[in-house]
């Protein structure tokens, strides 16, 4: 079997169009792979042995003596020659660096590696996704499914060791979005939708003392709110510190919607032990850059991508999006501390000790998309520790660790002015002058696609319906254009760090999205859409909903009015998710889009409707490419010393036109000994290893699915792996549930 070509069976490349409500399903991969499984041990232990005194491996990631340790805080500089090495933490440390000081695969050798095992879930579906960072403690590897089912496998050989299905094997979907869990002294932290689990380590069964009765934590209580309702979850693992998991949420970035508190967990009993609200109650500070109610109904402002630790400090920091609804902000009229923040709390009490706003008023869906990464820089000959954070923009701010004072000059400009009746825009936003931005700003005329003259006058046509004169232009009902998109720049997969270069590596997507508002319409979502068959106003016809309010929770509701049932055609093409929110709030209260406008004018005088990316009439992206790229980033000097085009269209790539680059979504692991390994690129469903010195490619091998996910690096006696979750599913790609890990032969 040939390395650096097709490592598993071919895949057929995906059509191009990227029609998001339509999503194909992947087949045939679990016999082909089955074949892949058995793992290849052909060393002896005595060979190992010999062969392993030459590792670099760190003390602090040496295996824990059980499976569930408490992993140290982050690895030391030490060296070791033992046999084990655990990927302990999401992102491989506290700080976030997805950085390894593990040896065994170096850049000479790295086109030798090989499928050492894989693991079928067989829980894709139609649509679905799998991010995990797979976590390895003591041999054993933990990781998430794309049914969100928990599971512990040998990391040597990938045997599923036990499997925990939060659903009971009653999952019926919508897909949901999980990039892993946690693990610590002898349990497993996930959650399912607002459900928060603690599982025994060894046995998958629920931890005693945990939560509620049914041995779970309700994610919706404790934020100030009604729980009936609330739509919650953490897409992201949180991080231990002490004896506290803190974690962040997931929540609608539409109204309504939950604010987006950073919680700290008891990590025996699930006792919430500090709440920090991200929109400011009555006395805290920022309350008064927001309407005065806004604590009580306003959204979002929430740290989805993660929360990050200096545990020698007792420092918790966190990066926020937006707050809700995205696109207009009447009903938040203010600069609106703390959405688009970077903010840094004491571990112990949940205080704030210094914040850095990078947007003000967020119109855009320009979240900080990843969570902080913890760095050392040099200034003025000297050490500083220090604060990353990545942007949607392409922007890379780099704050002092212990005040948040940017380290980098930056600027303020003029900013266009809202639109939209009742909405008031931030007058200046700040961009950082160094490092350059390592995303294209603007999209102009000459930005567009060459790719075809029909391409081209595709997307010249796209591009004058869609006037964007500012890249800062505020939404309108003619149309704009965002660039970089709402995807990036950078994405949630976050960079990685090398604190002997101080170079920090990101994959940025190059994509432009269009978007449209259109007034709301003063009338009634139901009699426009299920009146037909359910009579006016619900009432009890049949088929009748009358008190399916009470029968159903909100998100049965939701996922009913999107997929279908029965006889029930699915909504989810005809319907946006403001009016499936509307529809659903109505079947739970009985009050109509109208009366709800009457008491809610600003945040329901307008919704998006053309919300999408920006694609010629044959599905390609319509700018030039690069559509993507890989990127390194000097922090000691502020400037790019390397880019590169990062991912291909396979039908592209056949046709001669290589080298276009993709959309990513996942990041790279970074290792001392020279490499940088990747997958996250979305059509080529490949894993590659480049010098991370100069972004040469050194190897790649085939998945079966897009690895939209961080990979993991670990060793089990005396040999390394790499190990990448390929779930694929995003923008149209086929779907996968595929856990792939190489070694050396």
């Amino acid at each position: 079997m040939p390395f650096g070509g097709s490592l598993l069976p071919p895949v057929a490349a995906p059509h191009p169009f990227h029609d998001r409500l339509h999503l194909f399903a992947i087949s045939g991969w679990p016999s082909k792979l089955e074949r892949l499984s058995t793992p290849r041990n052909t060393m002896r232990n005595s060979l190992r042995a010999a062969a392993v005194t030459c590792l670099l491996v760190p003390a602090a990631l040496i295996a824990q003596a059980k499976p569930g340790a408490k992993p140290p805080a982050k690895p030391a500089a030490s060296q070791s020659n033992r046999q084990s090495a655990d990927w302990p933490v999401y992102q491989g440390d506290d700080d976030h660096t997805h950085y390894t000081q593990l040896a065994q695969i170096t850049p000479k050798n790295v086109a030798s590696l090989k499928v050492a095992w894989t693991y079928e879930t067989h829980d894709e579906f139609k649509g679905s996704e799998m991010q995990s960072n797979p976590i390895i403690v003591g041999g054993v590897m933990y990781a998430m499914s794309p049914k969100q089912r928990a599971f512990a496998l040998d990391a040597a050989t990938g045997k599923e060791l036990w499997s925990f299905d939060p659903t009971g094997g009653r999952f019926t979907g919508p897909r949901i979005r999980y990039r892993g869990v946690v693990v610590h002294d002898g349990r497993v932290y996930f959650n399912h939708r607002y459900r928060l689990f603690a599982l025994d380590a060894k046995t998958g069964q629920k931890a005693a003392g945990w939560g509620n009765d049914s041995g779970w934590v309700d994610l919706r209580a404790g934020v100030d709110r009604p729980v009936e309702g609330l739509s919650v979850s953490a897409s992201t693992p949180g991080v231990v510190y002490k004896d506290m998991l803190v974690i962040g949420t997931s929540v609608p970035e539409a109204l309504p919607s939950a604010p987006g508190d950073i919680r700290a967990y008891d990590v025996k009993t699930g006792a919430i032990r500090w709440t920090f609200h991200t929109i400011p109650h009555p006395g805290e500070f920022g309350y008064d850059t927001w309407p005065p109610d806004a604590w009580k109904i306003a959204g979002g402002t929430n740290a989805w991508s993660g929360v990050t630790v200096d545990q020698k400090r007792g420092m918790i920091f966190f990066a926020t999006g937006s707050a809700s609804f995205d696109f207009y902000g009447a009903n938040r009229v203010g600069d609106n501390l703390f959405a688009n923040s970077v903010v840094a709390l004491d571990g112990n009490t949940g205080k704030r000790i210094w914040h850095f706003q990078g947007l003000k008023h967020d119109l855009w869906d320009r979240d900080f998309p990843a969570a902080p990464t913890l760095v050392a820089v040099t200034r003025d000959g000297k050490k500083v520790d220090a604060v990353a954070q990545i942007t949607k923009t392409g922007h890379v701010w780099l704050l002092d660790r212990m005040t948040g004072k940017e380290l980098f000059p930056s600027e303020w400009k003029q900013m266009p002015k809202a639109t939209l009746d009742g909405d008031i825009a931030a007058d200046s936003q700040r961009f950082p002058v160094l490092p350059p931005p390592f995303a294209r700003q603007q999209l102009t005329e000459d930005g567009l696609t060459n790719r075809t003259p029909e391409a081209h006058a595709a997307a010249l046509k796209i591009f004058n319906a869609n006037p964007t004169p500012h890249p800062f232009t505020t939404p309108n009902l003619t149309g704009t254009i965002i660039f970089p998109g709402v995807d990036g720049g950078g994405e949630w997969g976050g960079p990685a760090f090398d604190p002997a270069t101080g170079l920090l590596y990101v994959n940025s997507n190059e994509m432009a999205w269009i978007l449209k508002m259109l007034p709301r319409e003063d009338k009634s979502v139901f009699g426009a859409n299920c009146a037909e068959c359910h009579g006016p106003n619900n009432t009890p016809v049949a088929p009748t909903l009358e008190g399916v309010g009470t029968r159903l929770t909100r998100e049965q509701i939701i996922k009913t009015i999107r997929e279908g049932t029965g006889r029930m055609p699915a909504f989810a093409t005809a319907l946006d998710n403001v009016a499936i929110n509307d529809l659903a709030n109505f079947l739970m209260t009985g009050k109509d889009v109208a009366t709800t406008a009457t008491a809610n004018p600003f945040f329901l005088k307008y919704r998006q409707t053309a919300f999408d990316i920006f694609l010629d009439h044959e599905g390609y992206p319509g700018i030039k490419p690069p559509w993507g790229t890989l990127n390194a980033i000097d922090l000691n000097k502020g400037s790019i010393k390397w880019t590169i085009p990062f991912g291909e269209y396979p039908k592209l790539a056949a046709q001669g036109i290589k080298n276009t680059g993709t959309d990513s979504y996942g990041g790279a692991i970074v290792t001392q000994n020279g490499l940088l390994v990747i997958a996250a690129t979305t059509y080529d469903n490949k894993i590659r290893a480049f010098d991370k010195s100069n972004g040469k490619l050194l190897w790649e091998g085939q998945l079966p699915a897009a690895g939209n996910a961080t990979p993991s690096t670990y060793m089990v006696n005396g040999k390394q792996y790499i190990v990448i979750g390929c779930g694929g599913g995003k923008n149209d790609a086929p779907s996968g549930g595929t856990y792939v890990a190489f070694a050396l032969p």
